[in-house]
């Protein structure tokens, strides 16, 4: 779920910034979007990992400790790649489209 919210936040910033662009504004730096997709998709993954990690246990059977395992953060960034491709096609494919074009 974490990587979900960080992908949409950060899509739809993207979104403003592409229509922004598309639309003839002038914006420091010049057209970024490249760099702004490869962040994305750095803070997508990353955030997925770091926050699965956070929130799932190894299991710890008998015991109370809880044990923090890299499976945990590898679970979460194999959940975050789909995640972040598909948010990022919604993005591109079918929102763009309604907002340059109407």
């Amino acid at each position: 779920m974490s990587g979900l919210v960080v992908a949409v936040i950060l899509g739809f910033a993207y979104l403003a910034y592409d229509v922004a662009l598309s639309r003839g504004a002038r914006l420091p730096g010049g057209d970024l979007r490249t760099l702004f997709v490869a962040l994305y998709g750095v803070v997508v993954l990353a955030s997925g990992s770091i926050v699965t990690w956070l929130v799932v246990p190894q299991p710890a059977g008998s015991g109370t400790t809880v044990v923090r395992s890299p499976w945990s953060a590898a679970l979460g960034l194999f959940a975050a790649v789909p995640i972040a491709w598909l948010v990022m096609v919604v993005i591109v494919q079918v929102l763009r489209p309604l907002l340059v074009d109407a």
